[in-house]
């Protein structure tokens, strides 16, 4: 659009400068019944939504493109945009209609990452907005929930650090500055580029303090100089500019650090699908498959335990405590039953905090409160073997006189907005109730009034009449005018009638045709009143919405524990992870065959199993199981085995699998490489580590010889407890010379032309792999499988036998060869005796050694 706004018309000269102020996003410009979006607004839009574009006048010649949606549907597009990531600005009328020009003016900016409203919210998600920044080659980012006020910031991370709680928190919206260069993958997440200005030190040091109405943020515990406030200063700022009137609520800063949970990379993340599958959906996730919880603020927390597993076990303890007391004391499915039908407090606090929930809202608020008790009773037989559940229980007691409040203040089934009115209970506003007698009860009123004229005047014709040009009047025959008393004021003159008013009749007519105004501003008034005061205990229902979701949790993984099963896992300060007969929390429950538990032992003087079997024989089912087991068993859950103990686990790294990555320019076998440098770098005694196939992607004795020297360096440097998966038979050998390794295989039996998988894990190696019958499981034509087993007799008589085996075991004695020249100088050097030589002869060696090392080729040295 390269035309002045001067050549519009007044409407769209009113758009174009308001457009000016939001040049990315989609401005919803309100006309009449319709929001409205011109020019390339309208294209997008149109694409977005799937809706017609028109067009609306012309500007030299050229139709103006619009697209427009239905006010009164709105919230369902804007929920639509939101979903793609989209933001847009609603632009209302605020003027009064036919009068010129209206006036309008932006009242809402919508964004993936400030959303509050319960129709653009998805109930089972935090809404995260994160602000990254970049210092000294680390990236620091604070985050924000401002559904319910979290505010955190982190340490300094590398870039695959980043991807980790990239891939953790899923941030609805990324803010970056706007001259950073970020990694592709934050690229590929269509970060919202913010001013420069936005990230000074000094600016954002100030906006904090100015937040939070302090001097310093020392109490805060975070160092004025932490690169991470230059993010939060920017979130901020954000805040400021996409909630202009009231700012969400934050609770107080908080510094976020690696040793309070258990790390996960954003490989690992994916492998082990915690939260959504390797497709990409949630269904048959651990999160979706454990989730017994009852409410949506109870699934969110779920997902944070399950995402972030605490390390430290004393924490972990009071949540198995609380699961233990629940288990024994309390009638789960009540408590189920209960939680179901509160309503998601955390939510609806920091809408009162905006000023924007709804009286719908605050009804469930009010049920909610009045169900507590009940919750209460329900959990205090268990409160008592839990300080958790005890504290819950407390916090459950916090606010009795809100409930009160709004039992008091609110119709039963108050109306979903306040445009109507009908809001507060009969008794609730004295001034109130009046109004509302005088608009349902104004007949009554009016008759009453004539009753009283007739009496006092003796005039038993008198009538009170209204008309839309004189409004109310008294009406008596023109033969009873000289009757009318002095202080009624004629107001008209009939054939047949004389027509008077009153002031008192003059009073009733304005309170009556005034009454549904004043109510509903009193409404409003009193409702903002309302909310005024129950922000006044936001910190109260924050917590009570805390304990209420946590109860949640755990009463999720009592229930879970009781319909499979699970057990109690036990803690140690060992570098250890005992289980016996595990299972897979996910593959048990979605298999209609009864799954094979299988037990693992790992510890120091046992670090390392090398893993073998057939194809389809379970191996990644196990590996896997032993992750998801250690990751429940953090998060304070019960798990699915007979017993376990686990000791101190920091990390856990997974390479299972792989696929290209075509974006970046990497092969399937580079990004196996990449995945398990990580890991070689990583990795320490403290560490899980599941590796399955490494060296597929290359020649056999290449991946063998790969293989072999990653399994030798997880043992004798990283030292960490690792499961280790190949069909490489040759690296079952690799036990006999490392004492801390073992070899265990999954089994199988053969049955002439057929396998029958066992799933059951055994002590030893085995040397078969059974492909060829899992090819033939699969459908491939009989023709080829005969022909692949005519191949595979030729190659194994070909075969020397332990070659590989032989080739492979003295590799790290290996050293290399030495070429003539450098053995020469390494025999003059021992041969002499420094003692003897004198201060002039020690110099001319040093010139003479110096000659030799200089006369050797560079590829010697």
């Amino acid at each position: 659009m390269n035309t002045k706004i001067s050549e519009h018309t007044p409407a769209m000269q009113q758009y174009l400068t308001i457009k000016e102020d939001f040049p990315d996003l989609l401005l919803f410009y309100r006309m009449g019944d319709f929001y409205e979006l011109f020019f390339d607004d309208a294209k997008k839009a149109g694409a977005l939504l799937n809706i017609t574009v028109t067009a609306r006048g012309k500007i030299r010649g050229k139709p103006i493109p619009m697209a427009g949606v239905p006010a009164h549907a709105l919230e369902n597009y804007l929920a639509k945009l939101v979903k793609q990531g989209m933001s847009a600005v609603i632009c209302e009328q605020v003027g009064e209609v036919g009068k010129g020009l209206v006036e309008r003016a932006v009242t809402r900016i919508i964004t993936p990452g400030t959303l509050t409203d319960e129709n653009l919210l998805d109930e089972a998600r935090d809404s995260i907005l994160l602000s990254l920044f970049c210092f000294q080659n680390n990236y620091f980012f604070a985050y924000a929930d401002i559904t319910r006020g979290d505010f955190q910031l982190t340490m300094g991370l590398n870039e695959q650090e980043l991807q980790s709680e990239i891939e953790r928190l899923r941030p609805a919206e990324i803010l970056m500055p706007e001259t950073a260069n970020v990694p592709a993958f934050i690229t590929a997440l269509k970060p919202h580029r913010q001013p420069d200005w936005y990230f000074d030190s000094d600016s954002s040091y100030r906006l904090i303090c100015e937040y939070y109405q302090t001097t310093t943020i020392d109490g805060f515990g975070i160092a004025p100089d932490d690169p991470a406030l230059s993010a939060a200063g920017c979130l901020l700022q954000y805040l400021h500019d996409t909630h202009k009137y009231h700012l969400p609520p934050l609770k107080p800063l908080q510094k976020q650090h690696d040793h309070q949970y258990l790390l996960l990379d954003a490989t690992t993340r994916r492998n082990l699908e915690l939260e959504y599958t390797l497709n990409g959906e949630s269904k048959h996730s651990l999160i979706a498959t454990i989730n017994r919880c009852s409410t949506a603020a109870g699934v969110r927390t779920l997902k944070r335990w399950i995402n972030q597993p605490l390390i430290q076990h004393e924490y972990i303890l009071e949540r198995q405590e609380a699961v233990t007391a629940l288990l024994t004391h309390a009638d789960l499915d009540e408590i189920a039953k209960t939680l179901r039908a509160t309503a998601d407090i955390e939510r609806i606090t920091t809408r009162i905090a905006l000023q924007t929930a709804k009286p719908r809202e605050l009804a469930q608020l009010r049920d909610t409160l009045m169900q507590l008790p009940a919750i209460n009773a329900l959990l205090q037989t268990s409160a008592a073997h839990s300080p958790l559940l005890a504290a819950a229980t407390q916090a459950l007691m916090h606010c009795p006189q809100l409930g009160d409040l709004l039992m008091k203040a609110l119709v039963e089934a108050p109306p979903l907005t306040l445009k109507e009115g009908g809001i507060f209970a009969a008794g609730y506003l004295p001034e109130l109730d009046a109004l509302h007698e005088l608009t349902d009860h104004s007949a009554q009123l009016l008759e009453k009034m004539e009753q009283e004229e007739k009496a006092q005047t003796g005039l038993n014709t008198l009538k009170i009449g209204f008309n839309r040009v004189h409004g109310y009047y008294i009406d008596i025959p023109r033969s009873q005018a000289a009757n009318a008393p002095a202080h009624w004021i004629r107001r008209q003159t009939l054939k047949n009638s004389e027509r008077y008013v009153t002031e008192s009749l003059k009073t009733l007519e304005e309170r009556l045709l005034n009454a549904q105004d004043e109510a509903l501003a009193l409404e409003k008034q009193a409702y903002t009143e309302l909310l005024i005061t129950l922000d006044k205990q936001r910190d109260d229902l924050y917590r009570l919405a805390t304990a209420l979701a946590e109860s949640d949790v755990l009463t999720c993984f009592a229930r879970l524990a009781k319909e499979h099963h699970y057990c109690r896992p036990q803690f140690s300060n060992q570098i250890e992870i005992q289980i016996t007969a595990g299972r897979h929390p996910v593959v048990e429950q979605l298999s209609a065959q009864p799954f094979i538990a299988n037990d693992l032992v790992l510890h120091q003087k046992r670090q390392l199993l090398i893993l073998t079997g057939p194809n389809m024989g379970g191996k990644s089912t196990y590996m896997r199981q032993t992750a998801l087991i250690v990751i429940l068993a953090l998060a304070g859950s019960y798990v699915p085995a007979k017993e376990a103990r686990i000791g101190r686990i920091n990390r856990i790294f997974t390479r299972i699998g792989a696929s290209d990555d075509l974006a970046g320019g990497r092969s399937t076998f580079m990004v196996e490489m990449t995945e398990t440098a990580n890991i070689l770098n990583n990795a320490d005694e403290h560490s899980l580590v599941i590796m399955d196939e490494i060296g597929r992607g290359t020649s056999t004795f290449d991946g063998l010889s790969l293989a072999w020297a990653v399994a030798d360096h997880l043992l004798q440097k990283n030292r960490a407890l690792t499961l280790f998966a190949t069909h490489y038979f040759e690296l079952t050998a690799l036990v006999e010379r490392h004492q801390h390794g073992a070899n265990i295989h999954l089994s199988a039996a053969e049955d002439q032309e057929h396998i029958v998988f066992l799933y059951h894990i055994e002590e030893g190696a085995t040397s078969k792999s059974y492909g060829l019958h899992v090819a033939k499981l699969a459908g491939v034509p009989q023709a080829v499988i005969h022909n692949a087993n005519a191949k595979l007799r030729q190659l194994e008589e070909k075969r020397v036998p332990q070659r590989a085996h032989q080739a492979l075991l003295p590799i790290e004695s290996q050293k290399p060869s030495l070429s003539p020249q450098i053995k020469n100088i390494l025999q003059q050097i021992q041969e002499i005796n420094p003692d003897e030589l004198s201060p002039k002869a020690a110099h001319e060696w040093l010139y003479q050694l110096k000659t030799l090392v200089r006369d050797l080729d560079k590829n010697e040295l």
